[in-house]
């Protein structure tokens, strides 16, 4: 790694800033709303698959008495 001095440090990492492609006001808006869409996908999936499995395990329960 090479020594550069503070000055030259600072000018690269301005540059590589520069190099960066920011996202939209609505590229932004729409990936948070897909977040939050499959957020509450996940959640209603895995509280019916908890839902289903207790069930299953309350029958299987209840057969050994």
């Amino acid at each position: 790694m090479a020594n550069v001095g503070p000055f030259e440090y600072l000018q690269q990492v301005r540059a590589e800033g520069a190099k960066v492609v920011w996202p939209t006001r609505r590229e932004t808006a729409v990936t948070s709303m897909m977040v939050v869409i499959m957020a509450i996908v996940a959640s209603i999936f895995f509280l019916l698959a908890d839902q289903i499995f207790s069930k299953i395990i309350g029958l299987l329960l209840t057969l050994g008495h």
